[in-house]
């Protein structure tokens, strides 16, 4: 019989202009702590980007989400924080802060197969 999974995961946010607060979400990141999982996943569509009239580059929002998920999964071009233990990185990562890349605050929840949910999660919420 299949162990239950117990999980947390954040959506990725894309603030544009951060005195407005619009967003439109652009990723997921999830963790399991017993199960040593991490896993983050970005799309950034760039017709909504366009929509949202900002003075950002595209390729420099792919670039920090690049370092987003080099953090996420403990690379080391993600500097000093990428070597922190897989919950202290999620933690890190959906810290509050006020910048064009923010998270939701995470959210619990159990699951059979962790990828599988992810996928899903991703489905609904992201594309």
């Amino acid at each position: 019989m299949q162990e239950v999974k117990i999980y947390e995961y954040a959506v990725i946010r894309l603030v544009p202009k951060v005195e407005r607060e619009e967003f439109f979400n652009i990723g997921l990141v999830m963790f399991s702590k017993r199960e040593k999982y991490i896993r983050v996943e970005f799309h950034v569509c760039p017709k909504k980007f366009e929509m949202m009239h900002c003075a950002i580059d595209f390729e420099d929002i792919l670039q920090n989400l690049e370092n987003f998920k080099h953090v996420a999964i403990g690379e080391k071009e993600g500097g000093e924080i990428a070597a922190f233990d897989i919950p202290e990185r999620f933690r890190w990562l959906t810290a509050v802060r006020s910048s064009v890349i923010q998270t939701s605050r995470p959210h619990p929840g159990k699951t059979m197969d962790l990828d599988k949910t992810f996928e899903r999660l991703f489905e609904e919420l992201v594309k």
